[in-house]
């Protein structure tokens, strides 16, 4: 347990002011707008909606601002805020088949149904810093983008209907989906409730995790079956209506992972599947949750447990990075009788061995003079 330490409160407050000095910088420089976080940085404003687990662009970038660019630390600002908001149901599952798409790529089919929409992306240039670029001035890329308004089925699912993929996977009648949000995590957790987990989870830790099970470490030769992002309609049913309504369009990108596996008693060799979706543009996120949601389901498929990305609760238990950051920097808080503690602890345990060492030697000499 911690005790408030109230001698330092001058001390604090003025950290806090030094702090806001700071973030705000030489106030001869312009300072940075919410419109221009949304517009310009859309990567980290994703990836903070994402960890933060609340889609609001505009929230995200106050965040980023307000946390001076510290990502995690802006997820924490959003988590905080995101428990003060009322619950007032859950939405109907978004449809990503009917997504309004402007990108989409295979790695296992060149000529796609529906075809490739490369869309925007780093992955085609060259990762060189063009000095010559000018925030100032506007960008000369296309006002319209090109996009897949139509339906566009999903390659797993084309797979699927050649059989030669799992079937996708179906609640059973009356099972209810968990929320992360609502129960603490319990093992073993559902598929549904780790999906959740991962949804929300540091992307450099499932980076770093999906990254090992490609090196052997739960090897399970990956394809990237498909890769989406675009925009879908997100409904909810209104009880008063009777009906479900539309309440807002949201981006996200999906990841269906394509996976080898070799058959069991109960069933035939067969690809599998491992999932990623995840709020905004983040395909690197979606790619790695994808990765290491197919390494956890090693025993639903009769697999052998022998790597850390298949241990669901080493998994689970330390991809929350804002979980993760408390535990770390609380390290930073005092512990100053926790150490005197120990400090005597060791001072005695040593007193004890150079006393020991000191008979020893005594007795070695004694002996010597024998």
């Amino acid at each position: 347990m911690y005790v408030a330490v109230k001698g330092g409160e001058k001390a604090i407050k003025n950290a806090h002011k030094l702090f806001a000095a700071k973030r705000r910088g030489n106030p001869n420089v312009p300072g940075l707008a919410t419109a221009q976080i949304v517009e310009q940085l859309g990567f980290a404003v994703d990836r903070v909606m994402g960890e933060g687990s609340l889609y609001d662009r505009e929230l995200a970038a106050i965040a980023i601002r307000q946390a001076q660019g510290d990502l995690i630390e802006a997820i924490f600002l959003i988590r905080a805020y995101r428990t003060t908001l009322p619950r007032f149901g859950y939405s109907k599952p978004i449809q990503t088949d009917e997504m309004l798409i402007s990108r989409r790529i295979s790695a296992t089919f060149k000529d796609l149904p529906g075809g490739q929409v490369l869309g925007p992306t780093f992955d085609y240039s060259h990762r060189l810093i063009d000095f010559a670029y000018d925030a100032e001035k506007p960008s000369d890329a296309p006002e319209v983008s090109d996009v897949i308004a139509e339906d566009t089925p999903r390659v797993s699912d084309l797979l699927g209907a050649a059989g030669m993929m799992e079937p996708d996977l179906q609640l059973a009648k009356g099972e209810e989906v968990g929320d992360l949000t609502r129960a603490p995590l319990d093992f073993p957790a559902n598929r549904d409730l780790r999906l959740q987990n991962l949804a929300r989870g540091d992307e450099g830790f499932l980076l770093a995790l999906g990254y090992s099970t490609q090196r052997g470490f739960a090897r399970t030769h990956p394809f990237a079956g498909e890769i989406r992002m675009g925009e879908v309609e997100v409904e909810f049913f209104a009880e008063e209506l009777g009906f479900e309504v539309p309440i807002g369009k949201i981006n996200v990108t999906e990841c269906q992972m394509i996976n080898q596996f070799q058959g069991s008693e109960k069933a035939p060799p067969q690809f599998t599947r491992g999932y990623g979706l995840v709020f905004g543009h983040a395909e690197r996120k979606a790619m790695s949750m994808a990765l290491v949601d197919r390494a956890l389901r090693w025993e639903e498929l009769g697999e052998e447990l022998a790597a850390p990305a298949q241990d669901q609760e080493f998994v689970l238990s330390h991809s929350d990075n804002i979980q993760a950051t408390g535990f770390v920097e609380h390290l930073k808080l005092p512990h100053y009788v926790d150490f005197q503690a120990e400090l005597d602890l060791i001072r005695t345990m040593s007193d004890e061995f150079w006393a020991n060492q000191q008979s020893d030697e005594n007795s070695t000499n004694m002996e010597a003079a024998e």
